[in-house]
């Protein structure tokens, strides 16, 4: 979660949201899922996307530096009222919430935030045409639904959720500076992603969304959180019904092809009440 890669040779390597490296050369998914694409349906649906995603002119070239932060201009801003941007120091020792398991097997806390974004989504942005599993999908590999649904009743997480620190010292991540003076994610001189969607300071600034309505877009609530990576998938007027402009969404969250595969997996897993198989789960 939130590892924030550089750009690794002869590997897929994790860049979570937006720190983005030029995308994953077709040749390492067909060598990794030959195998699994003629009877994997998720790996199949992955790999048909390659060769149109490579002849998108919007795709960079091999090796182009890459601003991290343009994505952001393409944004469909939601017209919700402004809110305020923070985190909320709550008490440690506030009671976890009682929602049971779906029958999804997703936490019943998750599962109302990830229902709840999709129909905010589709009042607000109904051309996105977002399903909530896409949303769950995410969730399960940046955070396990949060910690399994930690959190409390109103979807705070019981313990705030921190990726690690981005000053170069982990091998493969990105160099990240400051960009929120530790206000998000406590930390200052680098950044570092927060809470269970794992937004960097910056870009949860620029789609900050208040899931809950209550005045407040915090990246540590589900509910905001979730609302948020919404928003970010469905900016540029993307629309998740075409598997194109999915795949294309997942990536610009993170730029891993298998990434992809894990997130399509679980969300058709969510879709069907189907566990996926090994094969759909590649090392991310």
């Amino acid at each position: 979660m939130g590892r924030h890669r550089k750009q690794q040779p002869a590997t897929v390597s994790r860049s979570s949201v937006i720190a983005l490296t030029g995308l994953v050369p077709a040749g390492v998914v067909a060598t990794n899922a030959a195998a699994a694409v003629a009877t994997d349906p998720t790996a199949a649906s992955v790999a048909m996307q390659v060769s149109a995603l490579s002849a998108d002119p919007a795709r960079p070239a091999a090796g182009a530096a890459i601003d991290p932060y343009a994505v952001h201009a393409m944004a469909k801003q939601s017209p919700e009222a402004r809110v305020e941007v923070k985190s909320v120091a709550l008490d440690p020792n506030r009671p976890r919430n009682d929602l049971p398991v779906a029958s999804s097997g997703i936490p019943g806390i998750a599962e109302a935030a990830y229902i709840g974004a999709a129909q905010i989504l589709a009042d607000e942005n109904p051309d996105c045409n977002m399903p909530w599993t896409m949303l769950a999908g995410i969730g399960r590999v940046e955070s396990t639904h949060l910690n399994n649904g930690r959190a409390d009743a109103d979807g705070n997480a019981l313990a705030p959720v921190f990726g690690p620190v981005l000053d170069g010292s982990l091998s493969g991540n990105n160099v990240i500076h400051d960009s929120d003076s530790g206000v998000l994610d406590g930390f200052s001189g680098y950044d570092r992603a927060v809470g269970p969607m794992q937004f960097l300071p910056e870009t949860w600034t620029s789609f900050a969304a208040d899931g809950n309505r209550d005045g407040i877009s915090d990246p540590q609530n589900y509910y905001d959180a979730t609302l948020t990576a919404g928003k970010y998938l469905c900016s540029g007027g993307l629309d998740m019904r075409d598997p194109t402009q999915q795949t294309r969404a997942i990536l610009r969250y993170n730029n891993s092809m298998a990434y992809v595969a894990n997130v399509m997996a679980w969300e058709q897993s969510y879709q069907t009440g189907i566990a996926p198989r090994p094969a759909e789960l590649p090392k991310i």
